[in-house]
């Protein structure tokens, strides 16, 4: 009978992170470095990455970083072999990478009411806009898992944990469309990988966040008025923070969840719930 330690021990694992240097990837980082694991961030923030590989270093743990675009996949193949190279080998990767450069349609709340956004309205929705956040949230994550299982097939084992939304699920109108068509498509995506690789024991989740306090979105919610505002729609009475995701990342991260794949785990204070007062 493993203890609870053994259970959730990921010391020596070596992880990758995209979008690490930040929000919910650098949360999902902070843990696993924590905990005994060898992480690497990807970002394509260079002052992000030297700042948080820098602080994480300070206390301790093992974290390099890398700068790296994944909507270059080229150079995210690369990154992919080097880090594999520098480290010996790939144990977890962690599909986290997401933008959303503005609001939906519809804005936080102003006493009762929501104002609309004409920017962030159909008729007035960018190629543009909608191309990169497509281009990111859904291919980006298709990539990265193509560059995580070209290292983890031959090992016969792995974890690839990728971040969706519960805006997968439900409509959000203060969050952009593309966003939230992306995150369904992720859903589904990883539904399929976790399908074809559960006969080489890599498993594939995904965490779904509900309201936190990130950048996405242009970081709305990192205003407290806004959180304040949106936390009357979430039943536990406010928004999420990184630090929220640490036991979901450990434990899909760890052999705890071996028997765990292709599954969309909600963390967001019962938000897709419905209103509880």
């Amino acid at each position: 009978m493993k203890t609870a330690s053994e259970l959730f021990d990921v010391r020596g694992y070596s992880v990758i992170v995209t979008g690490g240097a930040s929000g919910l990837g650098l949360g999902c980082a902070e843990v696993l470095a924590a905990n005994g694991a060898r992480v690497t961030l990807f970002d394509m923030n260079a002052e992000r990455i030297r700042r948080e590989s820098a602080r994480l270093r300070g206390l301790g743990y093992d974290v390099e970083g890398r700068v790296v675009d994944i909507t270059d996949r080229q150079a995210l193949d690369r990154a992919f072999d080097d880090s594999v190279a520098s480290r010996g080998g790939l144990d977890v990767v962690f599909a986290n990478a997401g933008i959303d450069s503005g609001p939906g349609y519809l804005g936080a709340w102003v006493g009762a009411e929501r104002p609309r956004i004409a920017a962030g309205a159909l008729e007035n929705y960018s190629d543009e806009r909608w191309n990169r956040t497509i281009d990111v949230n859904l291919n980006g994550a298709f990539a990265t898992l193509r560059a995580a299982t070209r290292h983890l097939k031959p090992r016969h084992s792995g974890r690839i944990i990728v971040t969706s939304s519960q805006a997968a699920r439900r409509c959000e109108p203060a969050i952009g469309m593309a966003y939230m068509a992306a995150k369904a498509g992720v859903e589904h995506l990883v539904r399929n990988a976790a399908l074809e690789l559960a006969t080489y024991n890599i498993t594939v989740n995904a965490i779904a966040p509900g309201m936190f306090a990130t950048n996405i979105g242009g970081g709305h919610l990192m205003d407290p008025a806004v959180q304040r505002q949106f936390a009357g729609a979430i039943p536990m009475h406010r928004v999420g923070v990184p630090a929220d995701l640490y036991g979901l990342a450990l434990f899909l991260a760890s052999p705890a969840s071996a028997y765990v794949t292709g599954q969309y785990i909600g963390i967001d204070g019962g938000f897709l719930l419905g209103p509880a007062d």
